[in-house]
């Protein structure tokens, strides 16, 4: 394997678990938040009400994730090799 193909992976599995870190927080805190507030809401209705508009926020931005991903995963190389080559290209003028 060349220096450049596991420098795509590195990066690539960095970011991946960037983005599942930052869903499983998402997860996290939205659900202590629903608990948190849950005997503010003035009525069941608006409870219902509050926890389809919490679930349809994870539901789309996990979704939104999981596309970024597999975006990414289809375009690794050309997007982390163009990022490698600017991260290369300013260690050099650095020094």
């Amino acid at each position: 394997m060349s220096d450049l193909t596991s420098r795509i992976e590195s990066m690539h599995k960095r970011d991946v678990a960037i983005a599942w870190a930052f869903v499983i927080g998402l997860w996290v805190a939205m659900i202590f938040v629903a608990i948190a507030t849950w005997d503010l809401a003035p009525s069941g209705a608006a409870r219902i009400v509050l926890l389809i508009g919490g679930a349809m926020v994870l539901v789309f931005n996990t979704a939104a994730i999981v596309a970024m991903l597999a975006h990414y995963r289809e375009d690794r190389d050309f997007m982390y090799g163009l990022d490698i080559s600017f991260i290369d290209a300013a260690k050099a003028r650095k020094g």
